[in-house]
This record gives structure tokens, C-alpha cells and sequence, in this order.
């Protein structure tokens, strides 16, 4: 609930409370709880789906949800149903979205790109990421988008010579 980030108890103190405040205050990522954030929980495929469809304004959706794992009425049925529509979302090879699972660096990457290219953004910088020496982890779909979103500064390195792809990402992050 928007507006309820003065009442987290577990952001006090937190390297990212401020930009917890605000996206909480824009109504872009809710409390776990009526008193918690969980900043250091992991965030989930359907949670940064969520994030981008409140981003988006929460257009409408011409369809239903067209992965067999994600049911109709869940928190996060419109969301995956309209960034699917929308090509900002991709599924699994079998066919199952995976809302649930922890959401990797590479495919936070890789939604923003979508996104920002369905909101039509400029999308034209790049990193060549030679610096990361665990550059070639990264899954080949994900390559392009890594150099965009490490150019745009949306994911920098974990550290000053590695980018951890596979890595997931927290609620504060």
C-alpha cells in the first residue's frame, strides 16, 4: 500500500531505503507485510513483471494468461498476461512462465530491455562488459541486453570484475 513505507520496520538503516521509499510512495512495489519490505528477499519473475505493468500504468490486456502455471486471478495474472502480449516476457521452453522462481540478473536484463523498447526508449548504448571476467556465463539471449542495461547503469558488477549473470537479485536491488 503506497504511502505505508514510514511504517517498514526492516529498512531502517538499509543502504537502499530511499529508493525503497520511493518506489514504494509510486505504488511500484509494495510491503510484504504491513510493517515489512524484505529488503534481502529475492525477487521473483512474477514480482518484476508486477513492478513493470504498475510502471506501465496498468494497461489493459486483450488475452489470458497464456503460460499453464500462471492461473487466472492471481496477484500476478494481469501483469504476466499483458508483458507476454506485450513480448516483454518469454516463457520456458515447456511452456510454464515460472512466476515463483528467483529472477536472475540476466533476465532482469533482459525484461528492462523489453520493456524499453515496447515504451520505445532509446535502446542504442552499449558495454562491450570486457572488464567482467565472468562475462561469458551470461546465457546467449542475454548478451545484448547485459551490455545495454550495464551501459544504461541498471546492473553494474557485483564486484569490479564480475557480473554474475546467473546471480538473482533482491527486493532492495
Amino acid at each position: 500500500n503506497p504511502g505505508a513505507a514510514a511504517s517498514f520496520t526492516d529498512i531502517k538503516n538499509h543502504w537502499a531505503a530511499e529508493s525503497i521509499l520511493y518506489v514504494n510512495e509510486k505504488g511500484l512495489m509494495k510491503g510484504t507485510g504491513d510493517t515489512t519490505f524484505s529488503p534481502d528477499a529475492s525477487v521473483t519473475r512474477a514480482m518484476l513483471t508486477t513492478i513493470l505493468y504498475r510502471l506501465a500504468g496498468e494497461p489493459k490486456s486483450a488475452s489470458s494468461a497464456s503460460f499453464s502455471d500462471v492461473s487466472s486471478g492471481s496477484w500476478y495474472t494481469a501483469a504476466v498476461t499483458w508483458a507476454a502480449e506485450n513480448d516483454i516476457v518469454k516463457g520456458y521452453s515447456n511452456g510454464t512462465f515460472g512466476p515463483m522462481d528467483k529472477i536472475t540478473r540476466e533476465q532482469i536484463a533482459a525484461l528492462l530491455l523489453r520493456y524499453s523498447v515496447y515504451q520505445k526508449y532509446d535502446t542504442s548504448m552499449t558495454n562491450d562488459l570486457e572488464k567482467y571476467t565472468d562475462k561469458d556465463d551470461a546465457s546467449e539471449y542475454a548478451v545484448s541486453a547485459l551490455k545495454w542495461a550495464n551501459a544504461a547503469g541498471l546492473i553494474n558488477g557485483r564486484t569490479d570484475t564480475t557480473i554474475v549473470p546467473k546471480g538473482t537479485a533482491t527486493r532492495a536491488e
